[in-house]
């Protein structure tokens, strides 16, 4: 597999829409992405300098060939959308994908266990996939589903992610019945504390919506909308920008 062609960044760095770029995880978590779409992904977060790609564990080694040495990282999901399979399910999976190249891990809570007040349970699956992360230098971050929780169930899912060591609350997986909203960013972050991070992925599709995500306390975007973003910062026309999501996805 060769790596893609660097294109040169079209942002200044430390400037304003730099800045932006850094924040956004710029996503492909479709079932069907093909290779090519995948190249352009990772094409697009080279020149506009994002944080990293997030895609399906599949496409994990792909991106990581590709981006290698760009300072750009992978990011790939685990117990994806749904979070119910069994907790060594998750651990092999976050193994395997960190050894294919991804640097960060979004994991899914266990829902149905959250929902149930299982929460010993819930936290033991954040723990097993935090630590495999750890071991390897990796990022873990932990999806909620918001919509379908309430508030209180909200506040412990993201306590049971801080207890068991993840790094990041991630509102949404975006195949969920909504995404992100400032009101459960808020909530997240009066719950969890001021160090930990906060990822607002699902329907963050202009600048000010992910201005309503950071001042609400996210410290990271996840978004099939980056280069829409990214030119909005830059007060020009995106050039090819993404339409509206398939039906039933919101990323």
């Amino acid at each position: 597999m060769t790596t893609t062609t660097r294109k040169s960044a079209v942002l200044k760095a430390g400037s304003p829409a730099a800045g932006i770029a850094r924040l956004i995880d710029h996503t492909l978590l479709k079932p069907d992405a093909t290779q090519e779409e995948i190249r352009t992904l990772c094409e697009e977060a080279l020149r506009y300098g994002f944080a990293s790609v997030c895609v399906n564990p599949w496409n994990v080694p792909q991106a990581a060939e590709l981006l290698r040495g760009s300072g750009v990282g992978v990011t790939t999901v685990v117990g994806f959308p749904l979070g119910a399979t069994f907790p060594q399910v998750k651990l092999f999976e976050a193994e395997e994908a960190i050894k294919a190249g991804a640097a960060e891990i979004d994991m899914v809570i266990n829902i149905g266990a959250l929902k149930s007040g299982q929460i010993e349970a819930a936290e033991a699956d954040i723990r097993g996939v935090a630590d495999a992360c750890h071991r390897r230098g990796a990022i873990c971050k932990v999806i909620l589903e918001t919509a379908l929780l309430t508030s209180e169930e909200k506040a412990r899912g993201a306590l049971a992610a801080k207890s068991a060591g993840a790094d990041f609350v991630k509102t949404s997986t975006g195949f969920g019945p909504a995404g992100a909203t400032p009101e459960d960013v808020r909530l997240i972050r009066a719950t969890v504390g001021p160090e930990m991070g906060i990822k607002a992925a699902g329907g963050v599709r202009t600048l000010g919506d992910l201005r309503k995500m950071v001042e609400a306390g996210a410290t990271r975007i996840g978004s099939s909308a980056g280069v829409k973003i990214v030119e909005e910062a830059l007060g020009s026309p995106p050039s090819g920008a993404a339409g509206p999501p398939a039906p039933g996805v919101n990323y």
